[in-house]
């Protein structure tokens, strides 16, 4: 189906559609992309839903279970300082030591908890968006996991192996699917994650600032975070205690906008609820942002992130006026 608006059905869900010729495709791909590391992946926790940060967790719980990091290192023929350095500065563990480390710790910590991008989770193991939600509902939701999915972290190999999969629909919404696709079957992991780095992190401080209050004030940790806060402490969503980030990060709003869509939450927020955290927390910088990404010096594979993240902008505001 292509991307398009259409007349709100009687229950006034907006008819915001991603553009993919099945349905089940996209959402596919959009749970393969919750699979993987996210400064914002929602879980349940002491009835809070929590912002869960980027971290080694699983490695450092690796370390413990097998006696130190000196003793880790023996196990893989690296040194401790080796070890040291996943932990504390690239925060994950080469592809070719994982199996190794799961071996080692009996399996209490799996390949998927210390690499989830290579080894994501099945579609069945990712929570599903709730069967009540409705079909383009459940699609809205994928679409803004996936963004935030996307600039959450670089993508690792079976991501971008995934996006490289996606079919586009007719329309302009379908085109820039076409083209991440292309972009993502052209570059690779490596590539992704200088690129990456070089955009949103930089040596003193990246290509583009992605978080609200610095869009919208010039400031970070300002009056935009600040309302986000109370917003999400109104919808029980917590940061970790980890989270290095503000959560006014782009990739964090777009996970709670899916949240709320989706009803991870608890029930899917009422579509008035929807427009009114769109309306604050989005529509004042994210078309700026996604504008400012595809033109960035810097940007090849994430150009096209922000042409999708643009246009889903663009569906999502036309679609709540035509339900208003």
């Amino acid at each position: 189906m292509a991307a398009r608006f259409r007349t709100p059905p009687s229950n006034g869900v907006p008819g915001a559609l991603c553009a993919a010729e099945n349905f089940k495709d996209i959402l596919e791909l959009a749970r393969t992309a919750a699979a993987g590391p996210s400064i914002h992946q929602l879980t349940g926790n002491k009835g809070v839903n929590r912002v869960i940060g980027m971290g080694g967790d699983a490695l450092a719980a690796a370390v413990d279970l097998v006696g130190g990091q000196a003793k880790l290192a023996r196990i893989l023929g690296v040194t401790q300082p080796n070890v040291w350095h996943w932990l504390h500065k690239s925060e994950r563990v080469p592809g070719e030591y994982v199996l190794k480390i799961e071996a080692a710790t009996g399996g209490r910590v799996s390949r998927h908890d210390l690499r989830p991008d290579l080894y994501p989770k099945t579609i069945t193991d990712h929570r599903p968006v709730p069967a009540a939600v409705a079909e383009e509902d459940r699609v809205r939701a994928e679409c803004w996991r996936l963004v935030g999915r996307l600039l959450a972290a670089p993508p690792g190999a079976g991501l971008l192996e995934a996006v490289g999969r996606m079919l586009g629909g007719e329309g302009d919404f379908g085109a820039a699917i076409d083209a991440l696709a292309r972009a993502a079957r052209g570059t690779g992991a490596d590539a992704v994650d200088r690129e990456y780095h070089d955009l949103f992190i930089g040596l003193a401080r990246g290509e583009l600032m992605p978080f609200a209050s610095y869009y919208r004030t010039g400031f970070l940790y300002d009056k935009p975070l600040a309302k986000l806060r109370a917003d999400m402490e109104r919808f029980g969503i917590a940061s970790a205690d980890n989270a290095s980030d503000p959560e006014d990060h782009i990739a964090a709003i777009a996970e709670m906008m899916a949240g709320l869509i989706g009803g991870e939450f608890g029930a899917p927020a009422a579509l008035a609820v929807q427009k009114q955290f769109f309306d604050t927390h989005l529509a004042p910088w994210a078309p700026r942002f996604f504008a400012d990404l595809e033109k960035a010096e810097g940007a090849r594979f994430y150009r096209h992130v922000g042409a999708v993240g643009r246009l889903l902008m663009q569906i999502e505001t036309e679609a709540f006026a035509l339900a208003a």
